[in-house]
This record gives C-alpha cells, structure tokens and sequence, in this order.
C-alpha cells in the first residue's frame, strides 16, 4: 500500500501547484473559475493514476483520500485567495 501513498501525493501536489499558480497569476474575478478547473483536473488525474495502477483493493479509498486532500487544499487556497 505505500506505493499507493505517491499517487496520492501526486495530485495533492497538483492542487498545491495549481492553487499557488491561481493565487499568482489570476484576478481576484476569474480566481474561482481557475480554482475550479483545478479540482477538475485533479478529479481526472486521479482517475486516471488510481485505474493505471491496476489494483482493484482500496481503490474507492484511494479515490477518496486524494479528491479529499484536494479539495481541502483547494478551499484553504480559495479562503486565502479572497482574503488577499
């Protein structure tokens, strides 16, 4: 299973980078639209790592454990986002 641990990592490592590069590069207008792009990306980058590993025990988990990771990235961004 801790192999499984670094495709998880993988996309909350992707909506950190995607969330930094919101903050950075975005209008305070359009910064929810990007944030929300990003969990889409991260909701098919996962699919697609959780279905290329092959491995049918824990997927569900391993689904849930990484969209979960980044949306809680994701909404601590969009907090800090409209604060600033």
């Amino acid at each position: 299973m801790n192999w499984h641990w670094k495709t998880i990592a993988t996309v909350w490592v992707l909506a950190i980078v995607g969330a930094l590069l919101t903050a950075i590069l975005t209008t305070d207008d359009s910064a929810i639209g990007w944030i929300s792009l990003t969990l889409a990306v991260c909701t098919l980058v996962t699919l697609g790592l959780q279905i290329a590993t092959g491995s049918k025990e824990g997927y569900v988990k391993r689904i849930t454990m990484s969209i979960t990771g980044a949306i809680v990235i994701l909404v601590v961004a969009t907090v800090i986002v409209a604060l600033f």
